[in-house]
């Protein structure tokens, strides 16, 4: 939330004290960051000279600095209408030192490495490339800037909302003399997304205007905030448990820990809460709990939605490769539609950032013998193979140690598939899965476990595995029929109905073909007759809904012991997305989504594999995995994975909601909330609150909804926070999702995402859960 201001002429003096308020600042937003005293984040204060690259020829200096919010960057500029530009620390993905962008790699040389830094941002706001006149000075901007990122992320929700808060009275104080008037507190409240009548905004004034200046300083500032941040709603919890000398004792606590948030703990749980969040020494030393203690308790998170320990790997992660749900990405290489969107490195480095562990590569002729990888018979630009498998060799495992499946959509000619073969070899090296693990031929897929920091080639192969064992190198012809995918996006542009067509497949590449053989599906009997674990198919999204429907329990089996990729139709030019929930209720695996598309379905992936360390590997069900089993996510009957359960949720209040509109001064939100239930049919369905009027700091709700759910296990919750407009469609605010068997009962606080998925720091909702056994 940055503020452009225009600076006043002062005097010596005058500038020598605003100078020295802005010392201050930066002083008291340094502590509340962790970074008291901190030379790197001095450095960033004083700011520099740092050069920007565009292209070979437009690489300009210009003078950046970090604000003394510690939270914004200024930077000059020298277009006519925007002389000084911000952008907010928030909006920063990740910051690269060296040469790691396209834009390096292709303006400077190597020579620099040491000089260079890139500022990656969320989204698609394209990566900032800067130079430094030396190499420690390019250390110290990215070394500062990381401190920040990392501890403002270490935060808690408290600590962010009150950085927050005073970040924005700062801003409201125009004239810059630490006090604020009635017109300043009514700008502060309309930016903290607040619209209160002109009585309230005055009565509020006077209230904490003790010594009647007609302006707030100091402790009358201090007063206002209390009143602002006020939280009714945890005054009643409470003082409902607090029963012991106005104060909750460590069995008080344990009380509501037992009672309200139905946890299984003990005394000692209790004992460490108090030690761990309890400010007030005196307290601390009689095992109480205060009320500031408590709300610091309940911003933590063990106050989360989300079960703590799902914030870890906790699965059993021996199992074998296709038991598994993989968080997987369609056409990976495009940062935004698939008719005229550029192609990049860029896209493949965010997906595995996400812990996508199935990427996409449509591989394509290219020039001077060299492969390309972009959307055949389209607009879309052209980044080449090799470069891809750099960025994907550097960025595969920093998230997540489990195995990468690289999923070849091949076109080439025979020369430049050996050519691709020798890439993926050289680049890849010993992490490249060659053969099978093992002396012998398996029978079944290894599991992530033994598979980490491994990656899986997709794609055809000539032969069978046993090849490999038995010395048969012969093949019958060095031709295959083409991959599906890749047949449908020909016939599609040349209007052919063949199938059938086929390629020149070179040795090489087939070779390194060897958990992932890619094979035309058939039906499930015949895949079950002719096709080894190792074959699989890509199905398209129609397909792929057909059989769920008609053929559930027959597709269940089928993954079983083969993987099952489905991919968007190709009639999606916007490179929409499809309901990928229907597909993980039959247990595919690769639910290939347009990770590039910010929409409700990338929203369901996101929360499907939230859970498990965000390893990007989620465990199916036991009964997705029993060949016993003969569940159908339509047909209900019983069996294990029948376990009614009655979702009680309240939606209390929502804290901080951002601006939708930032550039219309006076934009406040109507929220609403909507609580929405994914999983089997009979699960699936959806509530939502009334929407209140001009108030998106803290609106208040207090509605209750009751879901009855069936297979818990496949079921998602998602919150859905929304701007109301009577005349048009709705605004997405924010929006969570998680799968239920993680959500924790009791009072919870729930993080809100941006439509993007990227955290909206100091917002979030208050809601009541119990998930019970049915009746």
């Amino acid at each position: 939330m940055s503020c452009l201001r225009k600076s006043p002429k002062r005097t010596k003096s005058e500038e020598k004290a605003f100078q020295e308020h802005v010392r201050k600042v930066a002083l008291e937003n340094g502590k509340r960051l962790g970074l008291e005293g901190d030379p790197d984040l001095q450095f960033l204060l004083d700011g520099g000279k740092l050069i920007k690259i565009r292209s070979s020829s437009w690489q300009k200096s210009r003078f950046y600095k970090l604000e003394e919010d510690c939270k914004t960057l200024w930077h000059e500029s020298h277009k006519i209408f925007k002389r000084n530009q911000t952008f907010s620390i928030d909006d920063i993905d990740s910051v690269r030192k060296g040469r790691q962008s396209e834009g390096f790699l292709k303006h400077t040389d190597p020579s620099v490495e040491d000089r260079c830094f890139s500022i990656i941002f969320k989204g698609r706001k394209r990566n900032l490339d800067l130079m430094a006149n030396q190499g420690h000075e390019a250390k110290q901007w990215v070394s500062g800037l990381e401190k920040i990122i990392n501890n403002m992320h270490n935060l808690s929700r408290q600590q962010k909302s009150e950085h927050w808060i005073f970040n924005c009275m700062r801003k409201a104080d125009k004239n810059e003399d630490n006090k604020m008037t009635l017109k300043e507190l009514k700008h502060f409240l309309r930016q903290i997304n607040v619209e209160v009548d002109e009585t309230y905004a005055a009565d509020l004034f006077k209230k904490c205007d003790k010594s009647n200046s007609g302006t707030l300083e100091g402790s009358e500032i201090k007063h206002f905030y209390d009143l602002l941040t006020h939280r009714e709603e945890i005054d009643v919890i409470y003082g409902k448990y607090a029963q012991t000398e106005g104060q909750m004792s460590a069995r008080d606590l344990l009380n509501f820990l037992l009672n309200e948030q139905r946890e299984q703990v003990s005394m000692q749980d209790a004992l460490k809460l108090i030690e761990k969040y309890e400010l007030d020494g005196t307290a601390k030393e009689k095992k109480h709990m205060t009320k500031d203690g408590f709300l610091m308790y309940m911003h933590q998170e063990e106050g989360s939605i989300l079960n703590p320990k799902h914030k870890h790997v906790y699965q059993d992660m021996s199992q074998p490769l296709n038991h598994y749900f993989i968080s997987s990405s369609h056409n990976t290489y495009l940062m935004e539609d698939q008719l005229r969107g550029p192609s990049s490195t860029e896209a493949y480095i965010k997906a595995l950032m996400k812990s996508c562990r199935c990427v996409e590569l449509d591989c394509w002729d290219g020039p001077n013998g060299e492969p390309v990888i972009y959307h055949g018979y389209t607009l879309t630009s052209k980044v080449l193979f090799r470069d891809v498998i750099k960025a994907v060799k550097d960025y595969a495992f920093k998230t997540s140690d489990y195995p990468v499946i690289l999923s070849l959509e091949n076109h080439c000619s025979v020369d430049q598939q050996k050519l691709m073969a020798h890439h993926m070899i050289a680049i890849l090296g010993d992490a490249l899965l060659t053969k099978p693990l093992g002396d012998t031929l398996p029978g079944n897929f290894p599991s992530p476990e033994e598979l980490k920091g491994k990656f899986l080639i997709k794609g055809k192969r000539l032969n069978k595995l046993d090849a490999i064992f038995n010395n048969n190198s012969t093949v019958d012809e060095d031709t295959v029929s083409e991959e599906d995918e890749a047949a449908e996006s020909k016939e599609g542009e040349q209007k052919t109905k063949s199938k059938k067509s086929k390629i020149k497949l070179a040795r090489e590449l087939s070779d390194i073909v060897i958990y992932c053989k890619s094979v035309h599906f058939n039906g499930f009997e015949h895949a079950k007759d002719n096709q080894a674990f190792y074959e699989m198919s890509s199905f398209k999204e129609s397909k792929a809904f057909s059989l769920a429907q008609n053929s559930a329990t027959a597709y269940i089996h089928h993954n079983m012991d083969k993987l099952s990729r489905i991919y968007p139709a190709g009639s999606r030019t916007d490179s929409s997305n499809y309901n990928p929930v229907p597909m993980w209720n039959v247990g595919c695996q690769i639910v290939a989504l347009n990770f590039q598309t910010p929409s409700k379905e990338m929203h369901l992936n996101q929360g499907r594999f939230l859970q498990n360390g965000l390893c990007g590997y989620i465990l199916k069900p036991g009964f997705l995995r029993s060949f016993s089993s003969q569940f159908d996510p339509s047909t209900l009957t019983k069996g294990p994975w029948l376990q009614k359960k009655t979702c009680h949720i309240m939606v209390i209040t929502a804290q901080q909601l951002p601006k939708i509109n930032k550039d219309k001064h006076k934009s406040i939100v109507d929220p609403l909330v909507r609580v929405e239930i994914y999983g089997v049919p009979a699960d699936n369905a959806s509530k939502e609150t009334h929407y209140i009027e001009n108030n998106g700091f803290n609106p208040m709700w207090n509605e209750n909804f009751q879901f009855d759910i069936q297979v818990p296990e496949l079921a998602m919750l998602r919150f859905v926070v929304e701007d109301y407009d009577s005349t048009s469609q709705n605004d997405l605010i924010g929006q969570y999702c998680l799968p239920l068997t993680s959500v924790q009962n009791g009072y919870r606080h729930v993080p809100l995402l941006t439509k993007r998925g990227d955290i909206i720091s100091s917002a979030g909702l208050f809601v009541h859960l119990m998930l019970i056994d049915a009746e």
